[in-house]
């Protein structure tokens, strides 16, 4: 009976914990545009996987650092000879002088090290080559979070077009459903035909479809931006601002272009790449050069044999010396390092002068097409300002009987029409804006 009980207990525990989850999943979550992209540069595991080779490349720096340090290293080891005649000599009182006895077993303890005292600035080069590809790596990561937040500010205004868009639809079928009203009343009493109250059925059957695409849509806008962010599938997304207009940058074209090439994330990291291809031509050049090293150790040896004759016990032995290494011939190794360095930072710089060409012209073009947004805003305002006016004096012709029904249905549709495109105009601009922010290197909400 106790068992059952707890049974019971533990059940009605999982099913309340499971609820709360449900319900906290289901709580919506507001966002401004700022923490949207705040949150998706926390959540993405594109970026993880980068910030991991960024790590990565500050460990090759500081591999690269110490590479002109003192190496010290302990080394032990057993060996097992076989079994040889002892050899020696007999003293002249007969007795046996043995000079290399028969010791099977070997033993030796060593502390040595190793210190690069000169190596004709190869190690200065590798270290240069590893900063300079650490800073490419930190800057590639930085150009995926310029990336990533473009993609967040898409789909942030994404989701407010789309809600706008349901706003305007719902609005539209409000409407037709008081004019499908008034067409009824009318017919009741003879004033109408029968056929302008199926016309009106068909134009809200017509309005409900476009709006049932539209909540769909926005829905699938809302998992889309749910996921930049990192929230869990399903949790609701409420947005915290308004489809207004963007400002176009009061900068000229040659300021905005000067503060991309100094903004942007994948252009310093195309020069970080020029400078690492630089560094390791001359590390692979300094290959062919004079190196100086210096070493040493001590040994702890059973049988040690530095000493004479060799004793079947531990003894002690040390040495310290400099050594002068130069590569005279390699069969062109260190030619072919060079040249492939070579050919590097050679294609690091194309791709640097290919970008600058495109930069410039995606500078301007994407100032262009904020501009030609704004137009575009201005022209659709002008056009819903005009189907409103032209709606009302329809409806007003209609309720003077002088206007047909459809005639009111064709202005209804234009009203529409215009305002889903004054929506769509002023998501426009803020797509091109966001464009432009990416252009100039600058992050996804930044004006």
């Amino acid at each position: 009976m106790c068992a059952n009980k707890l049974g019971l207990a533990i059940g009605l525990g999982a099913a309340m914990l499971a609820a709360l989850t449900a319900r906290a999943q289901e709580a919506p979550v507001r966002l401004t545009l700022e923490q949207a992209i705040a949150r998706g540069l926390e959540a993405i595991h594109r970026l993880a996987a980068l910030g991991a080779r960024v790590d990565a490349s500050d460990a090759r720096v500081t591999g690269a650092e110490v590479a002109d340090q003192p190496r010290v290293n302990f080394v032990t080891g057993y060996s097992r000879y076989s079994h040889i005649e002892p050899y020696g000599f007999t003293r002249p009182d007969g007795s046996q002088e043995i000079v290399f006895p028969d010791i099977p077993d070997n033993y030796r303890l060593r502390f040595d090290f190793s210190w690069p005292i000169y190596t004709w600035g190869r190690t200065d080069a590798l270290e240069r080559a590893a900063r300079a590809e650490a800073a490419a790596t930190g800057g590639e990561l930085e150009a995926a979070r310029a990336d990533l937040g473009l993609e967040i500010t898409r789909a942030f205004w994404a989701l407010v077009t789309a809600r706008e868009t349901v706003a305007v639809l719902d609005e539209a079928l409000r409407a037709v459903d008081r004019h499908l009203t008034d067409v009824r009343n009318r017919e009741a009493v003879g004033l109408v035909p029968p056929s302008d109250a199926l016309s009106a059925e068909a134009q809200r059957a017509h309005e409900e479809v476009r709006l049932i695409d539209a909540r769909n849509a926005a829905d699938a806008v809302s998992a889309d931006l749910a996921r930049l962010v990192g929230l869990a599938p399903g949790t609701p997304v409420e947005i915290d601002a308004s489809l207004t207009p963007a400002p176009v940058p009061a900068e000229p074209d040659p300021a905005l272009v000067e503060e991309a090439r100094e903004a942007r994330p994948d252009r310093d990291m195309l020069a970080r790449r020029i400078d690492a291809a630089a560094a390791a031509r001359e590390a692979a050049a300094a290959g062919s050069r004079p190196q100086l090293l210096a070493g040493g150790g001590f040994d702890y040896s059973h049988p040690n044999m530095r000493h004479l004759p060799p004793r079947a016990e531990w003894r002690t032995s040390w040495d310290l010396g400099v050594t002068l290494a130069w590569t005279l011939w390699d069969a062109g190794r260190t030619g072919a390092q060079v040249a492939e360095a070579a050919a590097h930072e050679r294609a690091a710089r194309a791709q640097l002068q290919e970008f600058d060409t495109v930069l410039d012209v995606d500078v301007r073009q994407r100032r262009r097409d904020l501009a030609a947004s704004l137009a575009a805003v201005t022209a659709a305002e002008t056009g819903v300002r005009a189907a409103r006016e032209a709606h009302r004096v329809v409806t007003d012709r209609y309720r003077q009987g002088v206007a047909a029904s459809t005639e009111v249905l064709d202005a209804q549709v234009a009203l529409v029409v215009a305002e889903l495109d004054r929506t769509r105009a002023v998501a426009g601009t803020r797509l091109a804006e966001a464009r432009l922010n990416r252009a100039l290197g600058r992050t996804g909400s930044e004006k």
